[in-house]
């Protein structure tokens, strides 16, 4: 039996005895976003969809693949805006260039819930782009060992993701972080940015 994305957040909200309206203030939204997420209108976005998973405590398969069913409805413990207290803050969300890696390995790492291409211009003509989540612990370090590094072009390619209110900005061998909000932490991590060549376009990364 196919079971659409919009039937299965109904099914969820109902059985967790949840109003429209106590969900979208759980997930910052609009009652009418809930109500077209229900109704096959919109989708929900990628963030949307991992507080939806921590609220009703099922995986993102569950939820995205058609042919996968709810098998059992588990009930939530707090309710409100502090449902989502729970999240793992260990959990990274971001994009990944597909180009910018050395060893493919690392996407076994990733749950990837998107994937692009995207235009350069330029060689190679297209970037494969992935919207990712991972839940490894390790993975800052892990994706520093594959980042590519080439001093000798000028290039030095990173990736951009956060966890919690925390943003990493990975190069080859190099973590850098700084807590969103605080201007200064920021500034030092674009100054070694900078220092690596990275223009100040390219810093224009989402928090």
């Amino acid at each position: 039996m196919t079971v659409k994305l919009s039937e299965k957040i109904m099914e969820l909200r109902k059985a967790n005895g949840m109003t429209q309206e106590e969900l979208a203030s759980i997930c910052n939204v609009s009652r009418q976003s809930i109500s077209k997420w229900e109704a096959d209108i919109a989708l929900p976005e990628t963030e949307k969809l991992l507080i939806l998973g921590e609220i009703f405590q099922v995986s993102m398969d569950i939820l995205l693949k058609d042919e996968l069913t709810l098998n059992e409805i588990k009930d939530i413990s707090i309710c409100g805006n502090n449902a989502i207290r729970k999240r793992k803050q260990e959990l990274y969300e971001g994009v990944l260039i597909k180009e910018s890696i050395m060893d493919d390995s690392i996407i076994d790492c990733l749950n990837v819930h998107k994937i692009e291409l995207w235009n350069t211009g330029g060689k190679p003509k297209y970037w494969t782009v992935l919207f990712f989540t991972s839940d490894r612990k390790d993975f800052p370090e892990l994706i520093s060992k594959v980042m590519l590094s080439d001093p000798v072009q000028g290039q030095n390619w990173f990736v951009d993701f956060k966890a919690g209110n925390v943003k990493y900005i990975v190069f080859k061998d190099k973590i850098l972080k700084y807590q969103i909000g605080n201007q200064a932490e920021k500034e030092q991590v674009c100054n070694e940015c900078r220092k690596s060549g990275i223009s100040h376009e390219q810093m224009n990364w989402s928090e």
